[in-house]
């Protein structure tokens, strides 16, 4: 079986408010599920909110780092793959 490759990686996460700042290396929309994965991290979950420059988007182009709602909290540098 081939190993998964990333699609992206937690650069920040702001506890307070639960939101995961990701840097995506392909483009993502709204509605896709990811997995976020790392030493203490991981889960699933479907991507229902997220943000560009405190706006709203439906995708993210790869290279773009975007906020998105976390349901449980993660780390910086963990790794976000296709769930």
């Amino acid at each position: 079986m081939a190993e998964e490759k990333p699609i992206g990686k937690v650069t920040h996460y702001y506890g307070g408010i639960g939101v995961a700042i990701v840097k995506f290396n392909r483009e993502i929309k709204l509605g896709e599920t990811i997995h976020f994965k790392g030493p203490h991290t991981d889960f699933s979950q479907k991507i229902d909110s997220m943000q560009y420059d405190h706006k709203d988007i439906g995708s993210a182009k790869k290279g773009q780092e975007v906020g998105i709602k976390a349901e449980q909290k993660v780390r910086e540098s963990d790794e976000v793959y296709n769930a």
